[in-house]
């Protein structure tokens, strides 16, 4: 991984945490109060066993009241502690809980601005991952090394000082061990910097591919699948395990490397103290504070070594979620505003290619004025669901214009085009909520009232109704409590209670039986009344009535005319329809 991107990353993550200033300065405030307790309280330990060593040694009594009032010293001192360490861990929860709220509405906001082109090359598992995996990462190492850190680096720094400041000799002694500790941890962190950015991708590709079984279960038993993707799980999770163990172990074994160090300066600091107490160069208690602080002292180090591993944890993981978040975004042009109602629909000269030098539509030309049934047919791969994508934004053509009302679509706001359509897309989407709630999604204002007529109007009331709670019913996750064909009258009710001016059905019928399509058109006939609408069609018995019929072939309109007109051209479209009713 790049240094300077790791850098880059660090000051950024710094930034965020400006954001949350004043919890910070409070953590840190009492982190410091934290640590000079640590650093002194050996110090005040060390103090009654001298006095007790000169007392004996001088034949003096015990000076009580001044031992009293050392031992009331510490213990408000444990008290001061206890209550400055709950203040600090609370507002480091406080302060990590935060970030990782903020980071996800961050990016949550910044999935409403990518455009779908940005989605279509990446996995939706593995951009789950950064939204949760990522992110609680990054704030629960925060947490942690935040206060750690801090601590650590004081405790070090004052530790250093009151050795110094007990014994120079003694604290010279310990120093010998020091650069074994530092070279410990720069041989261990440059080991496991790419480890950890490893192990973040392939966990993301780890819940692309099981978020991608779970909803393709019934499948995979179906096609006689499950060993083949048991096989494939398994290469996935054991790539995943022998990163991971490898992060873990470089990052498992540093502690007891700076073990083994500390109890080297140990040893070393239990000689070199008995020779100098003998020589009477020190006195007892200081040794036991020196040795104390030189147990003290082991800890802070091994959490800096361990916090240099957390933070190669968390620095790939904010790569992984500034990567998304600086990923580039819609192009917004708010020149101009259009209002209703929309009078002409103009595609003038359009072309479109999702892969350069691989056009989906090329020079197509079309007028649609207001109230117009255009229905467009084609086979696979025609461009009919990608026409409707141009006509909502979803993409932008490549070249050419799409004008409502005179005005070119890519100079207006994508918020302004699109409250003038309403849309049923092939594949019915569901939120996990009642069916109320999901008729509502079309319009939040919409009352009971235009609940239940929106639902009749679309031939779905009567199934509703004979469900054991009806409108309060819930759907589940995937909307498996209920059938495909009633799922798709849920999202058509959901287009008709948003009153759209322009109306957008794309296979809207594809996923119902005979019976249910007929209810449906009856309903759709006065739905569709006073509006503009396109229909994608598959089965051509419910566009004979449009207006005009548009037959798409490799991009481009080969045919236009009413369902008669074509007929009789006895083209394209004479085809399919033949096909579909002639035996």
């Amino acid at each position: 991984m790049d240094k300077n991107q790791d850098t880059s990353t660090v000051i950024r993550l710094l930034k965020y945490l400006g954001q949350y200033k004043m919890v910070l300065l409070i953590s840190i405030f009492f982190t410091l109060i934290v640590t000079i307790i640590q650093v002194l309280t050996p110090v005040m330990l060390g103090t009654i066993l001298n006095h007790i060593q000169v007392s004996i040694g001088q034949g003096n009594a015990l000076d009580m009241d001044y031992l009293m009032r050392i031992v009331g010293i510490l213990i408000l001192m444990y008290i001061v502690l206890a209550v400055s360490d709950i203040i600090k861990e609370r507002s480091l929860v406080y302060l990590s809980q935060t970030l990782i709220r903020d980071l996800r509405e961050e990016v949550s906001e910044k999935i409403r601005r990518i455009p779908l082109s940005y989605f279509d090359q990446q996995s939706t598992g593995d951009l789950i991952s950064r939204a949760t995996n990522d992110i609680a990462k990054i704030g629960n190492n925060i947490q942690v090394s935040v206060s750690q850190i801090f601590n650590s680096l004081l405790m070090v720094i004052g530790i250093l000082v009151m050795m110094f400041f007990i014994s120079w000799e003694l604290a010279l002694v310990f120093l010998i061990t020091v650069p074994l500790n530092f070279l410990a941890v720069r041989f261990i962190t440059n080991n496991t910097r790419s480890y950890f950015a490893q192990k973040s991708r392939r966990l993301g590709k780890m819940v692309g591919y099981v978020e991608e079984n779970f909803t393709g279960t019934d499948l995979i038993k179906a096609f006689n699948y499950i060993e083949t993707s048991n096989e494939e799980f398994g290469e996935i999770n054991t790539d995943l395990y022998d990163v991971s163990w490898r992060a873990s172990f470089m990052s498992g074994v540093l502690l007891p490397i700076m073990t083994f160090i500390g109890n080297l300066a140990y040893v070393l600091l239990a000689i070199a103290g008995s020779l100098f107490v003998i020589a009477q160069r020190v006195l007892i208690g200081d040794v036991l504070a020196f040795i104390q602080y030189a147990q003290n002292i082991r800890r802070p180090l091994e959490v800096i070594a361990e916090m240099a591993n957390t933070l190669q944890e968390t620095i790939a993981s904010s790569n992984r979620v500034f990567e998304f978040l600086d990923a580039p975004e819609e192009v917004e042009d708010r020149s101009h505003v259009v209002e209703s109602p929309i009078e002409t629909i103009v595609f003038d000269a359009i072309s479109f290619a999702y892969e350069a030098g691989k056009p989906v539509i090329e020079d197509l030309n079309l007028t649609v004025e207001r109230n117009d049934t255009i229905a467009i047919v084609g086979h696979t791969g025609a461009g009919k669901s990608t026409l409707i994508n141009l006509i909502l934004r979803y993409y932008d053509v490549t070249s050419g214009e799409i004008r409502l009302n005179g005005v070119d679509i890519q100079t207006m706001s994508r918020e302004n085009l699109r409250k003038f359509f309403g849309v049923v897309l092939q594949d019915p989407w569901l939120i996990q909520g009642s069916i109320r709630d999901n008729i509502r999604y079309g319009k939040e204002q919409a009352t009971d009232e235009d609940i239940v007529e929106a639902a009749k109007q679309a031939q779905a009331h009567h199934f509703i109704s004979a469900l054991p709670n009806g409108y309060d019913t819930d759907i589940n996750e995937e909307g498996t409590n209920i059938s495909q064909g009633q799922r798709q009258l849920i999202t058509i009710a959901r287009a008709f209670v948003s009153d759209p001016e322009i109306l957008i059905l794309d296979e809207a019928t594809s996923s119902v039986d005979t019976r249910t399509e007929q209810l449906i058109q009856k309903g759709m006939a006065n739905l569709m009344d006073g509006r503009t609408n396109f229909v994608i069609a598959h089965r051509l018995s419910t566009i004979v009535d449009a207006d005009m019929i548009l037959v798409m072939a490799d991009g481009k309109i080969v045919e236009q005319g009413s369902h008669e007109e074509l007929l009789e051209i006895e083209g394209t479209y004479a085809d399919l329809y033949n096909s579909q009713f002639k035996v």
